[in-house]
C-alpha cells in the first residue's frame, strides 16, 4: 500500500507531528479520525494503527530523501550540475546535465570580456546587456545583482562548487578560466567605488602628488579643469594643471607605442608565418602538458584515499582538491590552446602588436577617455609634479617608451616583411 498518497501521510511527516496528533487523541480533544479510505476510532487499537500509518510515511519520507541525496552524490562524481541550470545553461531532461542556452550564452560570454576590461560597472553591463534581450528566469530582466552572481559563478568555466566542495564538471565551459580570473582580479580591486558629483576623466588615473605624496584631485574654474594636489594637512606649493597640458603629455606617450595599421598588418602576418613554423615542434610540450594533467588526476585520485583513511580534514581536503581541480583546467585550457596552434608566445604577441595598433586608433579619435585608458595599460603609479606627469611602465612597453618608436626597428625589418 502506497501511503504517500492517504491522508495519514499528509496528517504527519515526522515523529513531533504524530505526537501532536495523537496526544490531543489520549486526552479526549480529538474525539475521533476520518479519511477518505478509512475512519479512525479513538481506542487503544486506532491510536495503534494510526502510529503504524506514521511510522510507514516517516519511512517513506526517509528512504525517499535518501535516494534524492544518493543520486545527487552519483551526479556528483561524474562531474553533473545537480540544481537548476544558472542563467546561459539549460536542464536537458534526457540525459539530465546542463546544455549551453545557444540563446544566451553569448550574452554571458559579452559580459565576462566587458567586465574582465575594468570599464564597466555591473549598472552599466546591466544597461547594455539588458536591452539586447538577456533575461534570467521567468523571462525577467536581470538586476545587477544577478549580473554579480554570474561573474563570481565558477561554473562558466567549467568547475563548480556544491555545499563547499569543488567538483570538475563534464558540462562544456563557455568562459576560459583566464577570463574568469581577470574578472575576479577587476572585482577585487574595484571594491565598492565612490560616486563624485562630477566626472573628471584624468582623476581615475589615481594621481599622486610628487612633492608631498598627497592625491591628486579635480576641479572647475572659468569653464576649464585643473588637477591640483589636495594638500590635506602640509605646505606643498605645487601649482594648478590644466586637463588640456596633461592630455598633450599623454597623447606624446602615447604616440611612442602606437602602430599605425599597415605596420600591424604586415607584423601579424609575419608572426602567422612564425606559428605555423613552430606548431609541429610543440608537440614534445603538448604531451608533457598531458602527463601533467594526469599526474594530477592521480594526485585527486590518491587525496580521496587520503580523506577517507581519516589522514587529512575534510577543510584540508577540500581546499587541497580545488587547487587540483583549477590547476587541472588550467593545463587543459593552454593544451587546447596547443592543439589548435594558437600557443602563449603567439597569442601574447598578437595582443601585444594589437594593442600597439588600438593606441594609434585611441590617438587618431582623439579622444580623452580612450587615450586614458590606454595609458593605464602600459603604466602605473602616476606622479604629478611641477606639471609634469611621469609613471612607471609595464614591461611589454618600456623599452618603446624610452626610445623612439620603431623607427630604426623599421628601417632594418622593412625588406624582410615585404
Amino acid at each position: 500500500m502506497a501511503y504517500c498518497d492517504t491522508a495519514s501521510d499528509r496528517l504527519a511527516r515526522n515523529s513531533v507531528d504524530g505526537g501532536k496528533i495523537i496526544f490531543p487523541l489520549d486526552r479526549g480533544i480529538i474525539k475521533d479520525l476520518k479519511f477518505p479510505t478509512y475512519r479512525l476510532d479513538n481506542n487503544a487499537q486506532g491510536k495503534f494503527m494510526l502510529s503504524i500509518a506514521f511510522g510507514q510515511s516517516k519511512y517513506y519520507i526517509d528512504a525517499l530523501s535518501e535516494n534524492i541525496r544518493r543520486g545527487i552524490r552519483l551526479k556528483l562524481s561524474k562531474g553533473i550540475w545537480p540544481q537548476w541550470a544558472p542563467v546561459g545553461y539549460l536542464n536537458d531532461r534526457k540525459t539530465r546535465t546542463i546544455i549551453i542556452d545557444e540563446g544566451k550564452a553569448p550574452f554571458i560570454k559579452r559580459v565576462f570580456e566587458l567586465y574582465s576590461t575594468g570599464n564597466y560597472t555591473l549598472e552599466e553591463i546591466r544597461n547594455k546587456i539588458n536591452p539586447l534581450g538577456m533575461t534570467g528566469r521567468k523571462n525577467k530582466p536581470l538586476s545587477r545583482s544577478q549580473y554579480q552572481t554570474i561573474l563570481k559563478n565558477p561554473l562558466y568555466y567549467g568547475v563548480f562548487r556544491y555545499k563547499g566542495e569543488v567538483y570538475e564538471g563534464t558540462h562544456e565551459p563557455i568562459i576560459t578560466k583566464k577570463l574568469f580570473d581577470k574578472c575576479q582580479e577587476v572585482m577585487l580591486r574595484r571594491g565598492k567605488p565612490k560616486k563624485s558629483v562630477r566626472y573628471f576623466v584624468l582623476r581615475d588615473l589615481m594621481m599622486r602628488c610628487g612633492e608631498c605624496g598627497r592625491m591628486i584631485t579635480a576641479e572647475t574654474q572659468k569653464g576649464f579643469v585643473y588637477y591640483r594636489c589636495t594638500k590635506r594637512a602640509t605646505n606643498c606649493k605645487q601649482r594648478y594643471t590644466r586637463e588640456e597640458e596633461l592630455a598633450a603629455q599623454i597623447k606624446s606617450f602615447i604616440q611612442k607605442v602606437s602602430l599605425c595599421d599597415d605596420w600591424t598588418k604586415k607584423i601579424l602576418e609575419q608572426l602567422e608565418k612564425d606559428k605555423n613554423s613552430t606548431v609541429q615542434s610543440s608537440r614534445p610540450q603538448q604531451q608533457n602538458l598531458q602527463a601533467k594533467i594526469t599526474e594530477l588526476d592521480n594526485k585527486i585520485n590518491k587525496l580521496i584515499d587520503i580523506y577517507l583513511e581519516g589522514t587529512i580534514s575534510l577543510e584540508e581536503y577540500q581546499r587541497k582538491k580545488e587547487f587540483f581541480i583549477n590547476e587541472k583546467r588550467r593545463l587543459q585550457e593552454t593544451l587546447q590552446d596547443f592543439a589548435a596552434g594558437g600557443n602563449n608566445w603567439f597569442e601574447q604577441a598578437k595582443e601585444f602588436v594589437t594593442s600597439l595598433n588600438r593606441a594609434h586608433c585611441a590617438i587618431s579619435e582623439g579622444n580623452l577617455e580612450s587615450q586614458k585608458e590606454f595609458l593605464e595599460k602600459i603604466g602605473s603609479n602616476f606622479i604629478l609634479k611641477e606639471r609634469r606627469l611621469v609613471f612607471s611602465s609595464e614591461a611589454p612597453y618600456r623599452g618603446l617608451l624610452q626610445s623612439s618608436p620603431f623607427l630604426t626597428w623599421r628601417r632594418e625589418q622593412d625588406s624582410n616583411l615585404r
